[in-house]
């Protein structure tokens, strides 16, 4: 069964509680920090997704992970939830919805730029400043590379691809 309905309704509703008490930021961070070490972490998956391992040592467990990664608040709660609810496989998908959530309201747009090699600073800054005018919103790009790339370099807005050759 897919997650992604799941996944969808909980990013909602955490998103709604964090534009109403204006922590949006705030939890969107947190939760993203939980899911970077949920999915980085199959010996902590085996633990907190594991029946057999009594609810205790795993609430336990989830304490001291949140302690560690400073969970607090509404973030804190929608992780112990999930936990309670044996759904936190779905937090990796809750962070990219929230982070898409928060940047749709945000007005901004994320982009990937993938090149062969390294580009100057001045080369990103410029494509940003394009890409900015094109969609009349903030642009934040990440950088990738990828050396079977033969040359130019390609852009990737959501599911628009654009692919250019450099000259010069």
């Amino acid at each position: 069964m897919s997650q992604a309905p799941v996944a969808d309704r909980y990013a909602r509703a955490i998103f709604e509680l964090g534009v109403e008490t204006n922590q949006l930021a705030s939890i969107t961070e947190q939760v993203r920090r939980f899911a970077q070490v949920y999915s980085g972490s199959a010996e902590l998956r085996a633990v907190l997704d594991n029946p057999i391992i009594e609810a205790e040592k795993r609430e336990a467990v989830l304490a001291d992970v949140a302690a560690r990664l400073g969970l607090a608040g509404n973030a804190l709660n929608l992780i112990r939830l999930l936990s309670s609810r044996k759904k936190l496989r779905v937090v990796p998908d809750i962070a990219r919805r929230l982070d898409r959530f928060s940047d749709e309201k945000a007005g901004v747009v994320r982009a990937t730029v993938t090149s062969a090699r390294p580009m100057p600073d001045s080369f990103y800054q410029k494509l940003v400043a394009e890409l900015e005018s094109a969609t009349s919103r903030k642009i934040v790009l990440e950088r990738k590379e990828d050396p079977s790339l033969i040359a130019g370099f390609v852009t990737r807005i959501g599911d628009n691809t654009i692919e250019r050759q450099l000259v010069g």
